[in-house]
C-alpha cells in the first residue's frame, strides 16, 4: 500500500493527524497507520480517504502494471515480426528480461518472438532450437497450445533455411495436423495462426509444392478476411504472385496480385513489402518486354 500517497495528501490540504482522525478514529490508530504500517479496518479508512478526497485506489499496488508493459512491449515486438522489421523487433525485445517475465504464458510469448527474430538473424541454429525447446519442454497446458505450435513452426523453418527439407517438412506436418481446427478467440491467436499458415505456404513454396503452397496462402487471405485483419494479406499476396511466377502464369495474373500486395502494403505502411514489391514488378515487366522483343 502507498502510505507516503496518503501522508502527502493530508500535507497537501495542511491537516494534522489528530484533525484528520477526528470522529473517524482515534489519532494513536492514523499514527500507527502513516508511521508503521499498521493499516485499520476498510471503513476507518474509506472514511479517512474521503476526508481527503483522495481515491482509495491510489493506496494499492497497481496491479498487472509491469505485466501490461510487458505485454504492450511484445505486443509491438510481434507486430514487427509481421511487417517484416526484424531489427525493430530484435531492439524492442532486448527491452523485456525473461527474469521479468513472470507469467508462463508470457515467458512462452518471449520465447517465441525471441526464437523467430533469431531465425532471420541467421543466428546458429543450436542456439534457436535451445529457445523454441524452452516452449516445447513447458507443461502442456491449454494455453500453450499455440506456442507450441509456433515452436514447431520455427524448428521447420530452421530445418528448411538450413537445406534440410526432410527434417523441415515433418516439423511442418506436424503443425498442419492441428492448425486448421485451432480456435482463434483474441486478436494475437488471429496473427499467431496466420504467422503459422503464412510460413507454411512459404516452405511448400521452396519445395516446389505450389498447389499446395497457394490453397495455405488463401486459407490465410481467407482467415484475413474473416476477420478483418490487413497485415498478412500483403505478405500472402506476394507469395501467391511468386508461385505465380514459378508457375509462369499469364503477366496479368502476376501483376494483379502484385498490385493488390503494394493496396494492403500501404494501407499497413509496410515499407519493406513496398520495396520488394518494386523489385517484384521489375522483374515481371521487364522480363515480359524481353519476350516481346524477341517475338517482334
Amino acid at each position: 500500500m502507498n502510505i507516503e500517497r496518503f501522508v502527502e495528501a493530508r500535507k497537501a490540504l495542511g491537516m494534522s493527524q489528530s484533525e484528520l482522525a477526528e470522529d473517524i478514529c482515534t489519532q494513536a490508530t492514523l499514527s500507527r497507520f502513516e508511521n508503521n504500517g499498521k493499516v485499520p479496518n476498510l471503513k476507518i479508512l474509506i472514511q479517512l480517504c474521503n476526508r481527503l478526497n483522495l481515491p482509495l485506489g491510489e493506496l494499492f499496488p497497481r496491479v498487472g502494471v509491469k505485466n501490461s508493459e510487458t505485454i504492450e512491449k511484445m505486443n509491438q515486438v510481434e507486430f514487427f515480426l509481421i511487417t517484416s522489421e526484424y531489427t525493430q523487433a530484435a531492439e524492442l525485445l532486448q527491452t523485456v528480461s525473461i527474469p521479468e517475465v513472470e507469467e508462463a504464458r508470457l515467458s512462452m510469448r518471449h520465447h517465441y518472438l525471441n526464437g523467430y527474430i533469431m531465425i532471420f538473424q541467421n543466428r546458429p541454429v543450436t542456439d534457436i532450437l535451445f529457445v523454441f525447446d524452452q516452449i516445447l519442454l513447458a507443461e502442456e497446458t491449454e494455453e500453450a497450445k499455440i506456442f507450441r505450435l509456433l515452436a514447431y513452426t520455427g524448428i521447420g523453418m530452421v530445418y528448411s533455411r538450413e537445406g534440410d527439407q526432410e527434417k523441415a517438412e515433418f516439423y511442418f506436418n506436424r503443425v498442419l495436423e492441428k492448425i486448421y481446427s485451432y480456435p482463434t478467440v483474441t486478436l494475437e491467436d488471429t496473427w499467431r495462426v496466420l504467422n503459422i499458415v503464412f510460413q507454411c505456404g512459404v516452405f511448400y513454396s521452396t519445395i516446389e509444392e505450389l498447389d499446395v503452397s497457394n490453397a495455405l496462402l488463401k486459407y490465410a487471405v481467407s482467415i484475413c478476411s474473416d476477420n478483418h485483419v490487413t497485415y498478412y494479406l500483403a505478405r500472402a499476396a506476394i507469395q501467391l504472385a511468386k508461385n505465380a511466377i514459378r508457375q509462369r502464369k499469364s503477366k496479368e495474373t502476376i501483376l494483379e496480385l502484385i498490385y493488390d500486395a503494394r493496396a494492403y502494403s500501404k494501407i499497413n505502411r509496410n515499407q519493406v513489402a513496398l520495396s520488394e514489391l518494386a523489385a517484384l514488378e521489375e522483374q515481371v515487366t521487364s522480363g515480359a518486354s524481353k519476350v516481346e522483343k524477341r517475338e517482334g
